[in-house]
């Protein structure tokens, strides 16, 4: 799909509602969240993922990387993904930080920073402190939670 846009903010928040569509396609569980991403390049989508889509107790952002048929199209691309990306994993996986950092992704957009539910997450200051752009598209806070307030209902 091409996007063409004069106005960057529409153009954030577009690909911020696909990145929502994915996080909805998430199994909600009670110990992690949904999230979704995509990843862009020149207004073209490359790739798209969201949370346990693929085996192994995989994030969006780790499942968007994973399904590229060439890795190397990400350099300089922009993800988009619901929740601040993961510093830390309980699992011991690789953390969704350090696989943005490998890929050469240049821009990071997201909704949400991660609440401290299950970690304390650095991820914002991780990928600027490595010359990621980091912004935060706080308009679509309320819809970014959404699917996750299987996390957030018990603590009412």
């Amino acid at each position: 799909m091409l996007y063409i846009y004069d106005d960057k903010t529409h153009y954030y928040v577009d690909f911020m509602r696909i990145a929502i569509e994915q996080a909805n396609l998430s199994k909600p569980i009670p110990t992690a969240y949904c999230v979704g991403a995509v990843i862009v390049k020149n207004g073209i989508i490359l790739s798209t993922g969201y949370s346990r889509e693929l085996p192994g107790n995989t994030h969006a952002e780790e499942c968007a990387l994973k399904k590229l048929s060439d890795p190397s199209q990400v350099e300089n691309s922009t993800i988009f993904t619901t929740m601040e990306p993961c510093s830390k994993r309980l699992s011991g996986n690789k953390p969704c930080v350090e696989r943005i950092i490998e890929s050469k992704i240049s821009r990071v957009v997201l909704g949400i920073k991660e609440p401290d539910n299950f970690v304390k997450c650095e991820g914002i200051d991780i990928l600027r402190k490595n010359g990621i752009e980091v912004t935060v598209i706080e308009e679509l806070e309320d819809e970014c939670l959404k699917c996750n307030k299987h996390l957030f209902e018990n603590n009412k």
